[in-house]
């Protein structure tokens, strides 16, 4: 990275830049041309100056060389064309269009140029940035926020991008033209010449001074911009606790001050832009009434002929607009500049990790055996202390230590330390014959797994969060064809180019051999068989129940669930429990399920049909009004919400009757109410169509057994079921992808697994039906062997953003599940089974030290008497080792370890 941003452009486009030149001086010469030939056109063929008389001819297009008299004067190489008048009038004018088209072709190659340049410098710039971010120190990312980070990278350098193709062309080119223009100028007339080039000084002096506010107010506004990008992170991180403290309010008033002094900065900003530009175009209009005057003079006192002066005044024409654009590209220089150092300051950091240490390693020699090492291994924060203090230790490579202390101790820091997440400020860490303190990442990054009190997923499945252990590098190479061939082909050329690199995203970068494996299907066995270890086996199934799975599973797959969807029923029949469960029938209203799907009579695919959209679906509303729904639906939801006022506007939100009628949320209160009232009003029949869409949306989701509010007698579940024939048999072939139909003979795709098995809703009111039905589910598919196969489908399902949409305890079993896959020479568990429960806790640890029997742990615990299951301890004290050995050593020397047992 270049701290210059003139000193970047030239490293990397210097070649592109060059291969420009010569274009943008061939347009120079073809600009000259087009000037001098209207003074031509309007003084020979026009005015006759060369035809004397009606029979006259000249030369056209005549080339001879003028060479000194002594070596034989002018030597002529081709005589031309010769032409009368008028022709020749012509022949001038074609020739001028020619002119026109050959330097409209020119610039539009320069600027073609100049587009893939500045693309391709913005392509590079991008990625150097994202590279410096990857080798960044831990400690930096305390420091910077990682919207303002995303921020940097999207948008702040995007307009240096679109300078890096203007930074040495357009001066050039812009130059060449307004030179090319005034020395035309003085040509033709050296006082119209010497007006020119005078009033472009004054607009070169003038205008530039009158910018500068400008570029502390663009600074000003880029910094704003990215702390505004910044606190609005914050919020979004901090959403709970401002809602649990009551502060939204006072994150509203910190916004607000933020955009007042954004739009002070701003329209400063734009006040001085449009006052520059007024006085930039007075400059410019100023100028032709000067050559009007003066030059006007010179043609009545016959110092100039008015071909001279057209010509004089034409290329004035195109003389402001390089000079305006010269000065609007030193602005956007100085602009671009101001941004560039500033990304530059936060992007240069001390400490970043050589390109060396994240090099593509295909097999790394790993410690396989020895001993772990630590040498007198210290590290200083950045306010100076040592929170490692000169530790000292050797345990066995397959050794299970525990790292004990208090909070301050330094205990977290040295499991860092050991997972080589951050480097020593002295000493150094071996494993095997390993420096790991100077190892690259493809041996660290192997021999190494590091778990924290909180762990992050990526916004992709559970599946591929596991495997992302395994992705080092790419293993197996994507096979492409025809235009995929292209493509790829294309961006490899184009990453060469750009300083990006060649590994493919679309290989398969799944290392079998890490995980101890040799195919896709034994990788499968070995995920479920790290998921019973932390405890995830029977979450994942029941996520798997809940799920759909894709329409391009294999047909065998929909084979064996409808073989365990009749395997159910034979139960529930042997048991005498068939009226547990209500089973879909096309002749009979479902009470256990939403009014929605009983109308559908099948599961919805994609948006069109899907139960938050179904009030405003067009077809949906012809069904119900040519089957007299509408009415009946729209009364139903008016006493609906009315009920849910009456119920609800007393409850605090979050209460359970919200969950158990979930209708209407509990912000949405007041806009329900409002609708009563003009429903009261107006009536019904009068209310406009957005009430109306929201009051028919309601019954929707009405379940008759679980709700049993008396809204939905036999009469209306019988027009239901008319309504649903009309909508099957009715309905048009571009909606037939829409919603897939229940049928006892087939797998509806859409639909969960659980709902296929018993193709039916279990019936609410029977105590714990859903619990006993659950456990017949559960029998019926570990007798089949499906259990495995619904886990598989559960690991489908999508985290949401860092895991968000599980909770907290299950995303560290993830984690520590992604951490065991890869099997690690040792695994470093810093209080990682904090957030889990006593019992949680002492399961999967010790089914953690059952399956790392042989093979390293280091556990740093928070509470000490979790210990002593471990083989050696460390004890640290401010950063000190103080103690080390056996648990039981330690408590017969009644020191530092027994202390901390007393303070518990």
């Amino acid at each position: 990275m270049e701290r210059s941003l003139f000193g970047y452009i030239i490293r990397y486009s210097k070649r592109d830049q060059l291969l420009i030149v010569p274009l943008v001086v061939a347009s120079m010469v073809l600009y000259f041309l087009s000037l001098d030939l209207p003074k031509t056109i309007i003084n020979e063929p026009i005015q006759g100056r060369r035809f004397p008389d009606p029979e006259s001819t000249v030369s056209f297009l005549g080339i001879a060389l003028r060479l000194p008299e002594f070596i034989g004067g002018d030597w002529r190489l081709f005589d031309g064309f010769v032409l009368e008048r008028m022709p020749y009038l012509f022949a001038l004018t074609l020739a001028f269009l020619l002119l026109i088209v050959a330097n409209g072709l020119l610039k539009y190659q320069i600027n073609t140029m100049k587009g893939w340049m500045g693309e391709r410098m913005l392509r590079r710039l991008r990625y150097a940035l994202f590279d410096h971010i990857l080798r960044f120190p831990l400690a930096r990312f305390r420091r910077v926020k990682s919207a303002e980070l995303a921020t940097m990278i999207k948008d702040e350098v995007e307009p240096l991008g679109g300078f890096v193709g203007e930074a040495l062309i357009t001066p050039l080119f812009l130059g060449g033209q307004a030179l090319t223009a005034l020395l035309f100028i003085l040509y033709q007339h050296v006082y119209l010449g010497m007006i020119a080039l005078g009033m472009v000084a004054v607009q070169a002096v003038i205008i530039p001074k009158m910018r500068r506010r400008l570029l502390t107010l663009a600074k000003q506004r880029q910094l704003t911009a990215r702390q505004l990008a910044g606190r609005i992170a914050e919020v979004s991180d901090g959403i709970v606790e401002i809602h649990a403290h009551d502060t939204s309010n006072h994150e509203r008033a910190d916004i607000a001050a933020r955009l007042g002094r954004m739009f002070r900065i701003r329209f400063e900003f734009y006040q001085r832009k449009f006052m520059i530009k007024f006085v930039n175009n007075f400059l410019s209009q100023l100028t032709p009434f000067l050559f009007y005057s003066v030059g006007g003079y010179l043609v009545i006192v016959g110092k100039l002929d008015i071909g001279a002066l057209v010509a004089v005044i034409a290329a004035y024409k195109d003389l402001p607009t390089p000079v305006k654009e010269l000065i609007d590209w030193d602005q956007q220089r100085l602009d671009v500049q101001i941004k560039y150092t500033q990304v530059m300051e936060q992007f240069m950091v001390e400490n970043l990790a050589p390109r060396t240490l994240h090099e593509v390693i295909d097999r790394p020699l790993l410690p396989q055996h020895g001993k772990i090492c630590a040498s007198n291994l210290s590290l200083v924060d950045e306010s100076g202390s040592k929170v490692v203090d000169g530790v000292s230790f050797e345990v066995g490579l397959d050794a299970h230590v525990a790292i004990v202390g208090r909070p301050d101790s330094g205990r977290s820091e040295l499991a860092q330390l050991l997972a080589r997440l951050v480097p020593p400020s002295s000493g150094t860490v071996s494993m095997g014959d390993i420096d790991i303190t100077r190892a690259p990442e493809a041996v660290t990054g192997r021999a190494i797994a590091y778990v924290g009190p909180s762990s992050y997923l990526f916004p992709l499945s559970v599946r591929e969060n596991l495997l992302y252990a395994l992705k080092h590098r790419p293993v197996r190479e994507a096979v492409y064809e025809g235009e995929e061939l292209r493509e790829r082909e294309f961006q490899l050329r184009e990453a060469a180019r750009t300083g990006g690199t060649s590994l493919d995203i679309g290989a398969d970068w799944t290392d079998y051999e890490s995980a101890g494996v040799a195919d896709a299907d034994a990788l499968e066995n070995r995920v479920l068989e790290s998921l019973r270890i932390v405890e995830m086996e029977e979450p994942m199934f029941e996520r798997g129940l809940r799920s759909a799975i894709a329409p391009d599973r294999s047909t065998e797959l929909r084979e064996l669930l409808l073989g365990a969807r009749e395997a159910m029923r034979e139960r529930l029949a042997t048991l005498h429990m068939e009226d547990w469960v209500e089973r879909f029938d096309p002749a009979r209203y479902n009470r256990n399920a939403t009014l929605a799907e009983n109308l559908l009579f099948g599961a919805p695919v994609g948006k069109a049909f899907d139960i938050e959209n179904l009030a405003q679906n067009p077809y949906v509303a012809q069904v119900l009004e040519e089957t007299g729904l509408t009415g009946d639906l729209l009364a139903v939801g008016h006493q609906l919400a009315g009920t849910m006022v009456e119920l609800f506007s007393d409850l605090p939100p979050g209460h359970e009757f919200f969950d158990q009628f979930s209708f209407i949320r509990h912000e949405d209160l007041p806009n329900v109410k409002a609708i009563l009232a003009r429903v009261t009003e107006f009536g019904l029949t009068r209310i406009d169509p957005a009430d109306r869409s929201q009051l028919l949306a309601l019954p929707f989701k009405l379940i008759s057994a679980r709700h049993r509010l008396g809204l939905i007698d036999e009469a209306l579940e019988g027009r239901v079921l008319e309504a649903r024939r009309y909508f099957a048999t009715r309905l048009p072939g571009t909606l037939r992808h829409a919603v897939e139909f229940f049928d006892p003979t087939r797998y509806t795709s859409a639909a969960s697994l659980q709902d296929n098995i018993l193709f039916g809703k279990i019936v609410s009111g029977q105590a714990d039906a859903a619990q006993r039905v659950g456990g017949l589910i559960r029998q019926v598919l570990d007798e089949l062997g499906l259990r495995p196969l619904v886990v598989k489908i559960g690991l489908d399902y999508q985290v949401g953003v860092g895991g968000a949409r599980l909770p907290v305890a299950d995303r560290q079993k993830i984690a520590l599940a992604r951490a065991i896959l890869k099997r690690p020479a040792v695994l470093i568990l810093d209080q990682a089974l904090g957030v889990l429960d006593p019992a949680s806790q002492s399961v999967v640890s010790a089914r953690l030290a059952e399956h790392r029997k042989g093979a390293g742990i280091v556990w740093v615990v928070q509470r000490v008497d979790a210990a002593e299951q471990a083989q050696h301890v460390l004890v640290l004290e401010r950063g000190r080792l103080v103690e080390q050995g056996t648990f039981d050593e330690l408590r017969k020397r009644n020191g530092a370890l027994n202390r901390l047992l007393k303070e518990g």
